[in-house]
């Protein structure tokens, strides 16, 4: 798609496709019952309007706080997300660290008491591990059982 250069053939052409958009924003309006407003500047500046049963300026008040609502919006989410995002990313540096540290990886820099620290989180981990690893073992053997019990009720 490209411009029309003959000067003649565009104002057609603009005449034309104004009419069609006009029709189709009016078409719009009627069947889904929404509000509309269409403004159309001519090459040569000449405007073209058209809107809905509210009045243009109703519709452009209503275009404007909304789009101030949203741009506010906006304007808070970055100035969150740019207060949040620091914090966000000293927590994954923090989070990777302890990952190393449980893996055995650097602790160098480590004293006797942080080795203190660090054994007793490792203990208390392996407990939840442990008790979680006996729980499920022992749900998998009743279940066993049950199936066992089962299994003897339908063989007699």
């Amino acid at each position: 798609m490209k411009r029309i250069e003959n000067k003649i053939s565009r104002q057609v052409t603009f005449s034309k496709r104004r009419s069609g958009l006009l029709k189709k924003t009016n078409e719009i309006s009627v069947l889904c019952d929404a509000d509309v407003a269409l403004i159309v500047f001519s090459s040569n500046g000449k405007l073209f309007e058209y809107s809905t049963q509210s009045s243009m300026e109703n519709i452009l008040e209503r275009y404007e706080s909304y789009s101030s609502a949203e741009r506010n919006l906006n304007t808070t989410y970055k100035e969150n997300w740019t207060l949040e995002y620091p914090k966000l990313m000293a927590r994954v540096e923090l989070l990777q660290r302890n990952i190393r540290h449980f893996m055995g990886e650097d602790l160098d820099a480590f004293n006797l008491r942080e080795f203190q620290g660090l054994e007793q989180q490792l203990d208390t981990a392996l407990k939840r591990v442990r008790s979680r690893k006996r729980d499920m073992f022992c749900k998998f053997v009743a279940h066993g059982e049950a199936l066992k019990e089962l299994k003897q009720i339908c063989d007699s």
